[in-house]
Order: structure tokens, then C-alpha cells, then sequence
């Protein structure tokens, strides 16, 4: 008996169907879904992975019976029949891409709008003044605008600061770092847009946790304004939402973790954030996903995702660890001076505020 083929077309479409949905679900092509956020992601990867899988073995398919059902025969020298264009098909194969690229482009969109990237209210809050342009090109814009934005009037501390940060980049890294949360509102700083922010939901409210972080060739440096703490490497605790304040001493990095999802670049002289809720514990990596120089390619940090209560029990070491380093500057202090005075200099290109060493003094 010989089946229609209106009875094999709905069974290939049937078997298309199915393995593009497993395949999509099962293809093994992303790491592990860290953050809140990454779910969201992976749901958009999947379909387009179900779509783009549906369509491959539809068009191979054809391709592969057209080549075998209609190869020429041997003593096969005559012409092939004279074939007029189809209208309605031609429609169809148009339609059907236009309509998934639409499909897909709305829902890149809502997405895009979930995880907090849309906001237009942050595109170019103020653009940078002729100032930080020029100190842009020391390395130093964030330093030279605090000044500004404090009333200073002095020019040769700004051109202090633009030697210092040339000579030594890695203490103007942990200047910028603590000084990225003062120039939010600061004139002629703007926020870099897009900007991945909260959730719709989180919209106008604050972070549970900020984390300060700076790039520089070829080294990532973290602050966390509520402590003090600066270290080499990103700690951060399971289901709290952090905001990653961002800005580069030199060249255009990029904050990117493959588990979270998330990709936003730092620039020099201006602030960009990503906010994101962790939601498996495990040890990741930052990388570096801009080509920022000859060693770009060893620019990672590790990124720690613990419980709440080895959270706290680190961020405790990291106080007890710097009031160790504090008391056996002290106890070689030649000179008898004071704390602030012998440890002035080092905290001074450090970017260390007096008070945050008297706390951890005492």
C-alpha cells in the first residue's frame, strides 16, 4: 500500500519537531546557570537552538533527497524540464523566516528588559566634561573629576595625581575603586548605557550588596565600600543581589563570567554596573572579554559564590588579616611616630581613607 505523502509529511514534520526540542533542551553547549539572571538567558539560547536545529534538518533533509531523488541517471543526456517560479511558495519561505526573526527579536527583548538591561533613563546621564577627557589620557579621569566635584582649586594636585597614576597604575586602581560610588552624581561623569540593573521588579531599589571593581592591565581589583576590604579576588554570597560598580585605569576591560551570563565593559573615566543574584555556589572566573593589550589573554580573577555564612566568616578574615598587616607595620615603626603618620604615605597612594584606619586600628 502506498502511504500519501501528505501522511509522510506530517510524520517527518513530527520527528523534525521532537528532535529539535530535545536537542535544544539537551544540546550541553552552556556552563553552569549561576545567577538568577542565567536562567533567563539559557531559555532564549534554548529556543533559538530548537529553531535553528528545526530548520538545519528540514533544509539538509531536502537538500540530501533532492541530490539523491533527482541525481541524473545514467544515458540521461536530455534537458531538464523547464521550471516556472512559484509564487506562493516563495511567500511562504519568506514569511516563515521573517516571522521567527520577529519572534525571537521580541522575546531577545523581554529578556534583555528582565534581567535589568533596559533603561532608558540611564543612557548618558551627563557626558563627560573637557577635564576628564584630558585626564582621561593620564589614566586618572575619576581622580581629577572627585577633585572637581569637591571645589578644589588646586591644578597642580590633579596633575600630581595624573603623574602618580603613570608611575604607579596599580595604587590609582585602588583609589578609583573606592572613590566610584562619589562620582555617581558627579558632573561631567556619565553612566555608561546600556546598563544592566535590576530586575523591573528591583527597579529604584538598591543592591543588597556593592562591589567596587576596577580593570587594569592586567589585573582585576574588587572594593567593598561597606568594609573597606580590597582584594584580588570576588566574593559574593548566594541569593543576595549585587551591583557591580565598574571602571578601567587604562583601557576599554570587559566583566564577563560565562556562569552568570553577563557581559559589560569598563571604561576608563566612566562608570558602568551590572546587578545579578548568584544562585549556585561553586568557583568561577572572571575574564576579561576585551582585547585590552599583548597579556589579555591571563587577565582572570577568581569569583567565589558561597552561603551567607562563608560570606561573612571571609569578610571577617579579610578585616582580622588587615588589622594583622596594621599592627606589624606599627610594631617596626622606627621612629615612634603615631599609626596615621608612619602608615601616611602607604595609605595615601593607596587611596585608604583615615577613618577606615582608625576603625580597623582599633
Amino acid at each position: 500500500m502506498k502511504i500519501p505523502s501528505s501522511i509522510w509529511t506530517l510524520l517527518i514534520g513530527i520527528v523534525l519537531t521532537l528532535a529539535s526540542f530535545w536537542y535544544g533542551q539537551n544540546h550541553g553547549l552552556l556552563p553552569t546557570a549561576a545567577t538568577d539572571e542565567a536562567v533567563l538567558v539559557d531559555g532564549l539560547f534554548n529556543t533559538m537552538m530548537i529553531v535553528s536545529t528545526g530548520i538545519f534538518l528540514l533544509v539538509e533533509g531536502i537538500l540530501i533527497y533532492s541530490a539523491f531523488k533527482y541525481r541524473r541517471r545514467a544515458g540521461d543526456n536530455e534537458d531538464g524540464p523547464p521550471v516556472e517560479g512559484n509564487v506562493p511558495l516563495e511567500i511562504l519561505w519568506t514569511a516563515i523566516p521573517a516571522i521567527i526573526v520577529i519572534g525571537i527579536s521580541v522575546y531577545s527583548f523581554d529578556v534583555y528588559n528582565e534581567i535589568g538591561g533596559f533603561d532608558p533613563h540611564a543612557i548618558h546621564e551627563a557626558p563627560m566634561n573637557q577635564e576628564s577627557m584630558k585626564m582621561l589620557g593620564h589614566g586618572s579621569a575619576m581622580a581629577a573629576t572627585l577633585n572637581d566635584t569637591a571645589g578644589s582649586t588646586a591644578p597642580n594636585l590633579n596633575q600630581e595625581k595624573s603623574e602618580q597614576a603613570m608611575q604607579d597604575p596599580a595604587t590609582a586602581e585602588v583609589r578609583n575603586a573606592d572613590q566610584i560610588p562619589q562620582l555617581r552624581n558627579a558632573p561631567g561623569v556619565g553612566i555608561v548605557a546600556p546598563t544592566i540593573g535590576g530586575s523591573p521588579e528591583k527597579a529604584g531599589k538598591p543592591a543588597e550588596l556593592q562591589v567596587n571593581v576596577t580593570g587594569l592591565q592586567y589585573a582585576w581589583i574588587f572594593t567593598y565600600p561597606e568594609t573597606g576590604i580590597t582584594t584580588g579576588e570576588m566574593h559574593v554570597p548566594i541569593g543576595r543581589e549585587v551591583q557591580i560598580n565598574m571602571t578601567a585605569n587604562d583601557v576599554i576591560h570587559a566583566f564577563w563570567v560565562p556562569e552568570f551570563r553577563l557581559k559589560q565593559d569598563a571604561i576608563p573615566g566612566r562608570q558602568s554596573e551590572i546587578r545579578f543574584t548568584p544562585k549556585k555556589a561553586g568557583d568561577y572566573v572572571l575574564i576579561c572579554a576585551e582585547l585590552c593589550g599583548p597579556y589579555h589573554g591571563a587577565m582572570r580573577a577568581p569569583v567565589v559564590v558561597e552561603s551567607e555564612e562563608a560570606f561573612d566568616k571571609w569578610v571577617q578574615e579579610q578585616l582580622v588579616a588587615s588589622k594583622e598587616t596594621l599592627n606589624q607595620a606599627i610594631a617596626v615603626n622606627p621612629a615612634d611616630l603615631s599609626p596615621n603618620e608612619f602608615l601616611a604615605p602607604y595609605t595615601k597612594d593607596m587611596g585608604i581613607q583615615p577613618e577606615i584606619l582608625h576603625q580597623v586600628h582599633h
